[in-house]
Formats: structure tokens, C-alpha cells, sequence
């Protein structure tokens, strides 16, 4: 029951948020606010897990395929089926939902306790709108330039752990990037990336809008976040999966 009860405060709080706004021009500056907090300060982690992540499968690779009638080439290949279908979209995802959805949690959720969100309903501002379509928008717009720039880190991570370590030769690394790629992989995981923001922002914000009690509560609502939201992450992963590749 907690479950069906959870699910509908859900629904109904997206029905809130999608009233049309009452003066866009404050929620375009929001939501260019929204675009700094949410996706540009998350820039830098996802450098940084991306080259090496990167060069971890490509090693990896190459240590599992030891079968001289194996050309080499497979490893880039390999790599960057394993990169692009899955690292960058899911893994990248699953590393927003505790950095950005935990941040949205806590704020919402600190908004709830000290009556700041009944002071803008008391205003006839509509609270959900305001405070979560922005970071929707926002999302949804910059986290797919966040996975695109993980897929290039991630393969240069990886060419750079091929030549190094003289697993792979750079023009066999460079070969099996090009080799038989299909240019549907990327809208693949631009689709993903795109409904898991949408879940990151709104799983998020539904635990912090509705967080009741103390500064200990809104810890727990930001755990909670980070939890469902890499739950059903990992839920529709595999029905997009279902969906558009097979």
C-alpha cells in the first residue's frame, strides 16, 4: 500500500507542476540557474570518472580477449559498444541521481520544514511549478551534453590506456571505434539520458516536496531520493533497452 500510496502522490504532484506558468520570464532565469547548479558543477565528477572508467573496461577488454584469432581491433570496438549503450547513459545517471537528486531533496525539502514553500502558496504561488519545473527543464536540457562529453572522455581515456600500457596499438584502437558503427547507439542513449533526468528531477523533488518534521527528516528524504531514483533508473533501463533495441 505504501508503494500505490507513494505513486500517486507522485502523479499528482507532476499534475502541479506542468500548470502553465504565471510569468515565464522568472522561470527562464531560473531555469538558467538551474542549468549552473544542476549540470555545470557536475561537470567535473564526470570528467574524472569517465577517463578512468574509460580506461578500466578498455584494459579489461583487452585482458579477456587473449585469442590470437581475435584481431585486435575488437577491443575498440568493444569499447565503445560497452561505453556508449550503457556507461555514459546509465552509470553517468545513476552517479547524478546521488549527486544532483540528494542536492534537490535537501533543498525542497529544507523549503518544506521552514514553511517557506506554505509562504509562497499563501502568495497563490503555485509552489510545485515554481520550484520544480525549472530544475526539470534544466535537466532535461543539460544532461544529455553531460553524456556526450563522458562518451568522447571515456574513449580517449580508453586510447590513452591502449597506448600506454601497449595493449592495443592506436590505429587498431582507432580502427575498431569506426568499425561498424551504428549511428542509432547514440540516440539510444540520448533517449535514456533524457527520461533519466526526467526521473532524477522528479523522484527527487517528490521526496523533498513532501517531507514533513525536522532537519532529520530531510537527511532521510534526500537518502530516499537517491535510492528510488536508482531504482527506477535501473527499472527503465532495462524497458528502454526491451524497447529500442531489440
Amino acid at each position: 500500500m505504501h508503494a500505490f500510496n507513494y505513486i500517486g502522490r507522485y502523479f499528482i504532484l507532476l499534475r502541479y507542476v506542468f500548470v502553465k506558468p504565471e510569468k515565464r520570464s522568472i522561470y527562464w532565469k531560473m531555469i538558467i540557474r538551474e542549468i549552473d547548479v544542476l549540470g555545470l558543477d557536475s561537470l567535473g565528477i564526470t570528467l574524472i570518472i569517465s577517463i578512468f572508467v574509460g580506461a578500466v573496461i578498455t584494459i579489461q577488454t583487452a585482458s579477456n580477449i587473449d585469442n590470437p584469432l581475435y584481431p585486435n581491433y575488437l577491443v575498440g570496438f568493444a569499447s565503445r559498444e560497452s561505453i556508449i549503450l550503457e556507461f555514459s547513459p546509465t552509470i553517468v545517471s545513476l552517479i547524478l541521481a546521488g549527486k544532483v537528486g540528494s542536492r534537490i531533496a535537501s533543498e525542497i525539502g529544507t523549503m518544506r520544514i521552514t514553511e517557506q514553500i506554505d509562504a509562497l502558496e499563501m502568495m497563490g504561488v503555485n509552489s510545485a511549478g515554481y520550484l520544480i519545473l525549472p530544475k526539470i527543464i534544466a535537466s532535461v536540457f543539460i544532461n544529455p551534453f553531460l553524456v556526450i562529453i563522458s562518451m568522447f572522455v571515456s574513449i580517449w581515456g580508453g586510447w590513452i590506456a591502449s597506448v600506454t600500457t601497449g595493449l592495443v596499438s592506436s590505429s587498431n584502437y582507432i580502427y575498431g571505434l569506426q568499425y561498424g558503427f551504428k549511428p542509432f547507439t547514440i540516440t539510444y542513449a540520448l533517449i535514456k539520458t533524457v527520461v533519466f533526468a526526467f526521473i532524477i528531477t522528479t523522484v527527487s523533488s517528490c521526496e523533498g516536496y513532501y517531507t514533513r518534521g525536522s532537519s532529520l527528516d530531510v537527511g532521510r528524504a534526500s537518502t530516499r531520493a537517491v535510492v528510488y531514483s536508482s531504482i527506477v533508473i535501473l527499472l527503465f533501463n532495462l524497458i528502454l533497452t526491451q524497447l529500442l533495441l531489440i
